[in-house]
């Protein structure tokens, strides 16, 4: 059986620094689609309106590989359109996205905290890929890995695509040397360190990951660096990377990171970001071996978390 061809190049560039949508159309078996518009007001007018679907084709908006399409063309199953999102506005993240490195290959940021890895849902233009996007005008720029919006530090982005596979796989195959920073409660009878072993599960549209018995499927080092005024600095090294883990494996020490709006409670997740609380945890170091280059590397994040001031 043959796979499905490569989609073409998009027509579009980007807009701010993040990729036009890209919709291929699919059979229509029974009929139901006799024209383009057709189709486009069965799978967007429930989103974004029927009255906006004929504006943006109105708009020249919707564009294939040959221009832009007007609604009224026959349909064909299998081609591609691309269009542009109308993002809602955004509350700019007050803080910079530094460079940490940058080669021919990669990019390596400090990401910020409150500041998303890649667009997703109301988080878009204001997103660390589409950032350094603009900023260092290197268009096709992608994320190897992703950082919790509410975690600040180190992300690394590839620069070519055809060498974004080879990174990914580093982080798939546990070839990153990954160290964090956290600044969570002191507890003078916890015996530390310690190896944390769990099975956590997260679920689609709950904001909090929780832990169940069963096999382990997630691991963190957890070691005491310091303590003063009630307060610890720990450092974190992940074995694994499930979503919210080092969070949830602080939690169920006892030890809930300072200003974590989620563990051990869920806060309103329609509050706005209070940029004056950021979540203290810091992914502060990333080492590996290039698998381009054969390079070894070793970064550090230059930022500090604020509820451990130096001194």
């Amino acid at each position: 059986m043959r796979g499905r061809a490569k989609p073409p190049p998009s027509p579009l560039p980007q807009c701010d620094g993040v990729d036009p949508v890209r919709v291929r159309l699919p059979e229509d078996p029974a009929g139901q689609w006799p024209t383009v518009r057709d189709h486009l007001l069965a799978r967007f007018a429930d989103a974004i309106g029927a009255e906006q679907v004929d504006a943006m084709l109105a708009g020249g908006r919707f564009v294939s590989v040959r221009g832009a399409v007007t609604g009224h063309e026959p349909y064909t199953a299998g081609r591609y359109l691309w269009f542009h999102r109308d993002f809602a506005p955004e509350e700019p993240v007050p803080f910079p996205v530094g460079v940490v490195y940058r080669d021919e290959h990669l990019v390596v940021a400090d990401k910020p905290h409150f500041l998303a890895t890649t667009p997703r849902g109301r988080h878009i233009t204001e997103t660390a890929v589409a950032r350094l996007r603009r900023e260092l005008a290197l268009p096709l720029l992608q994320p190897a890995h992703r950082l919790d919006r509410l975690t600040a530090g180190l992300v690394l982005f590839v620069v070519r695509p055809e060498e974004r596979g080879a990174y990914q796989t580093l982080f798939r195959d546990r070839l990153v040397r990954k160290e964090y920073e956290a600044v969570a409660p002191y507890a003078p009878g916890l015996v530390l360190p310690r190896t944390v072993r769990s099975r956590i599960v997260k679920e689609r549209g709950v904001i909090a990951a929780r832990e169940e018995p069963g096999e382990p499927n997630s691991e963190s080092l957890v070691e005491l660096l310091e303590h003063r005024g009630g307060l610890g600095r720990y450092r974190l090294l992940p074995a694994t990377g499930r979503t919210h883990q080092l969070r949830v494996h602080m939690n169920s020490l006892g030890l809930p990171l300072v200003h974590d709006p989620v563990y051990p409670v869920v806060e309103a997740d329609s509050a706005p970001d209070d940029f004056s609380r950021p979540l203290q945890l810091l992914a502060g170091v990333l080492e590996f071996t290039d698998p381009v280059t054969g390079e070894p590397h070793r970064f550090e994040s230059g930022l500090r978390l604020s509820a451990w001031p130096e001194g």
